[in-house]
């Protein structure tokens, strides 16, 4: 018996790791906290989500678009400082689990 595949239409969904522990999909905490886009998404600044418009963390566990925290930060307004919690800013080293994905 011989199969001929006529048509196929993948379909495919990715999400970054946040490291987010909500399993509730809470729509507030899935945002750059700067420009209020989804992490999904791409900062105002870039055309396609993923690889090319990377999240960034801090220590204080807050996240944001690469490029969005990278205009805040070259502000004078910003004084070096998170924009959620006005903590220094201070880039975290993400450490991946490869066993549990974070």
């Amino acid at each position: 018996m011989k199969v001929v595949i006529k048509n196929w239409h993948a379909i495919a969904q990715w999400r970054w790791d946040t490291g987010s522990a909500d399993v509730d999909d809470d729509a507030e905490g899935d945002v750059c906290g700067i420009c209020r886009v989804p992490y999904e998404g791409c900062c105002p600044s870039c055309k396609m989500p993923g690889d090319d418009c990377p999240l960034i963390w801090g220590e204080c566990s807050h996240v944001f678009h690469m490029h969005c925290l990278l205009q805040w930060i070259g502000t004078a307004a910003s004084k070096q400082q998170c924009p959620m919690d006005r903590r220094p800013w201070v880039t975290a080293e993400r450490k991946v689990d490869h066993q549990g994905g974070r």
